[in-house]
């Protein structure tokens, strides 16, 4: 078997002269890929520390920072492959196709993601808030980015999709700081109306935790066939709303006993 050296030598030169050619275009890619990998890693930090003062929530801020980091490699890809002398029209093409077709599959998950962002951006609560949604009340316990996770007094975890959530009614008891209960309290109509309020009023201004401004109140709310319904109304701070509500109905109640004719006089909320 003859080698032939004519040949090898034509091949040789042509491969030199491809790689000479050549690695102007490999070296500029190359340094295109690295120099922009140094930059998205420094935007995502000026992005990260943005978002943190802007006091966006934990979730949100490493979502989005995500979301930033692979659009930007994505960008930085085609550009690579530009640089390298690949076609890339048909390359965004499958990207665009594909982006549709996630997007069609995935239409309930991206309305939570949505919703999701709402919920962070606009704060119609925040985490450690006690809410009621979707006939649950409950302490918000994470806001993630598909759903909400809520714990209620029962010690029981729930998760609400964020797109419902968004979308309905929210009921915050956490947002002011204090909060008033509405106790109903009824009366038979041969019970002195102006004792049983002086007595209920009594019970409330020596509470330690009903406030004195906004000052409590009563009043009469509704006429029956069986008895006078009157609202006590105190005032406490968030954190001592449900002992004080406690209280304040078994004090009711206690003093009902004595005051009423009828010993069953009825007390709720």
């Amino acid at each position: 078997m003859t080698v032939d050296t004519d040949k090898i030598s034509f091949y040789t030169d042509r491969l030199i002269t491809g790689i000479v050619d050549y690695s102007p275009k490999l070296i500029s890619a190359f340094v295109i890929l690295f120099v922009g990998l140094w930059l998205i890693g420094l935007l995502n930090r000026v992005a990260q520390r943005i978002m943190v003062k802007r006091n966006l929530e934990p979730t949100l801020t490493t979502f989005l920072a995500n979301i930033l980091i692979w659009v930007l490699r994505v960008l930085l890809f085609v550009i690579f492959i530009s640089q390298l002398g690949v076609e890339t029209s048909s390359f965004v093409a499958i990207l665009g196709a594909a982006g549709l077709a996630i997007g069609l599959s995935l239409q309930g998950s991206l309305s939570n993601f949505a919703g999701g962002v709402l919920i962070i951006l606009f704060k119609p609560f925040k985490v450690g808030d006690t809410i009621e949604a979707q006939g649950e009340t409950a302490k918000v316990l994470e806001i993630q980015i598909f759903t909400t996770k809520l714990l209620t007094a029962s010690n029981q975890i729930v998760y609400i999709p964020n797109g419902i959530l968004s979308n309905n009614k929210i009921k915050n008891f956490s947002q002011n700081n204090t909060r008033r209960a509405d106790i109903v309290v009824k009366i038979n109509y041969d019970t002195d109306i102006k004792t049983v309020k002086d007595k209920l009023m009594e019970i409330m201004k020596s509470h330690p935790q009903v406030l004195r401004n906004p000052a409590p109140a009563i009043i009469v709310n509704e006429l029956t066939d069986t008895g006078i319904n009157l609202v006590v109304r105190p005032w406490s701070k968030n954190e001592n709303f449900g002992n004080m509500s406690s209280d304040i109905l078994e004090f009711s109640l206690r003093e009902l006993e004595k005051l009423e004719k009828n010993p069953f006089a009825r007390v709720n909320v």
